[in-house]
């Protein structure tokens, strides 16, 4: 969750405060630099944009990025907007839950790409479990990491005015991670989860320091502040079922309602 509201907190800071704002082309997992603290920092600025003014839309002849992360509009158009890379961190937030890439092409030709892999197994409450990354071995409190997921797929709705702005995306994983901490402490055997990262990476490490400011207490969030309430994903039960089922009723889609 730490990283996660890190990278989040660096790309509001780069579209709504920063002196001169920025869009990235390819946001993408290696974009995001950690510290042995695991405090983030973003990089990898080669093919960032100045962002346009206002409401306008900044054009490129040429549509750049890696494969999986671009938005589908940034893609079919050229047309890259903050929202664009909203989609992006989308993305990145669910490699993040999943442990897979956004597109493996070690994996069967059906499971490369991680939107399409993860689609039709949101239908169905009992495969959640089943979707989050094994190597964190059920260590990880069920309720925050489903809408953590949930906040994931937001992200990724195809009608970019359907996303949420990055601050808002910061909003409510400041807000995820408040009420994890109080359940914790509340509730000793409550487990906050274990992500698994890759080695610290030096290389422009003091590119851009981007820290992490302290949260103040946004319990009822989520009441105020309804953005992930739009995909009613029931909670999956306890014990994880490795058992991948369709239904024909599904809860939640990729697709905006």
């Amino acid at each position: 969750m730490k990283i996660a509201i890190g990278a989040a907190n660096g790309m509001s800071f780069l579209h709504e405060e920063a002196s001169r704002p920025l869009l990235f082309r390819d946001f993408k997992t290696s974009s995001i630099l950690l510290d042995k603290d695991y405090n983030t920092k973003l990089w990898d600025f080669g093919l960032a944009k100045d962002a346009p003014v206002g409401h306008e839309i900044h054009e490129t002849t040429k549509v750049v990025g890696s494969k999986g992360y671009e938005a589908p509009e940034y893609m079919m158009t050229g047309h890259l907007t903050s929202k664009s890379n909203v989609y992006s961190f989308g993305l990145v937030l669910l490699e993040l839950l999943t442990g897979r890439r956004a597109i493996d092409q070690t994996m069967p030709t059906e499971e490369q790409n991680l939107i399409d892999w993860l689609r039709p197994r949101l239908r169905n409450r009992a495969n959640f479990h089943y979707l989050m990354d094994p190597k964190l071995e059920g260590q990880y409190p069920t309720k925050f990491a489903h809408k953590t997921m949930r906040l994931a797929i937001h992200c990724l709705r195809l009608d970019p005015k359907a996303r949420p702005l990055m601050s808002e995306v910061v909003r409510e994983l400041k807000c995820l991670h408040d009420d994890m901490v109080g359940a914790s402490t509340s509730s000793p055997s409550a487990s906050l989860g274990r992500i698994h990262i890759g080695p610290f990476n030096h290389l422009g490490a003091c590119k851009y320091d981007l820290g992490i400011g302290s949260s103040s207490n946004f319990r009822r969030c989520f009441q105020h502040f309804p953005q992930c309430q739009d995909y009613p994903l029931p909670l999956p039960p306890s014990p994880p079922n490795p058992i991948v089922t369709s239904s024909s009723n599904p809860k939640l889609e990729l697709h905006p309602t």
